[in-house]
């Protein structure tokens, strides 16, 4: 998606991104030609919604994966396809560094009662929460506290 200058039909850049800590996201974008600016704000739910997809506004902040486009876009029809991307329960092949943290029985048969459409976002939703807070397992009440913390709790 870009944006387009009105007066001069051309696109605009990014100029700047901000997280104002209210679980919102400000973005500007300004005509190269003309100096005019427009302003994105995304609530907080857009804001999850945009970084759980692995969007990125404004560029890169992480390196790129090898094959994340594939990873991204094909469906292998399986959970745990990659190595790095295990399923909760789901056991690394041999030898595998595995960074992400596990899931006790109770938090995983919680996730299994998400919608199955949204079950990989909330996965990684927490999964992310977790290695962000060095937190090795996922337990019921580390969820609670992600939902509290991300502003999740009316969902």
């Amino acid at each position: 998606m870009r944006f387009l200058c009105v007066e001069c039909d051309r696109p605009m850049g990014f100029s700047e991104r901000e997280l104002p800590g209210d679980g919102t996201l400000t973005a500007l974008f300004t005509c190269p030609a003309c100096g005019r600016s427009v302003a994105m704000l995304a609530n907080p739910m857009e804001t999850q919604l945009v970084a759980s997809l692995g969007v990125s506004i404004g560029g890169r902040t992480l390196e790129e994966q090898p094959f994340e486009l594939t990873r991204t876009t094909v469906s292998t029809g399986r959970e745990g396809a990659f190595a790095d991307e295990q399923a909760p329960g789901a056991t690394a092949p041999t030898g595998a560094a595995v960074a992400r943290p596990g899931w006790d029985e109770a938090a995983r048969e919680r996730l299994q009662r998400v919608p199955a459409f949204v079950r990989g976002m909330v996965l990684r939703i927490y999964t992310d929460y977790a290695k962000e807070h060095g937190i090795a397992t996922i337990t019921e009440a580390v969820m609670d506290e992600a939902r509290r913390e991300l502003g999740l709790e009316g969902m």
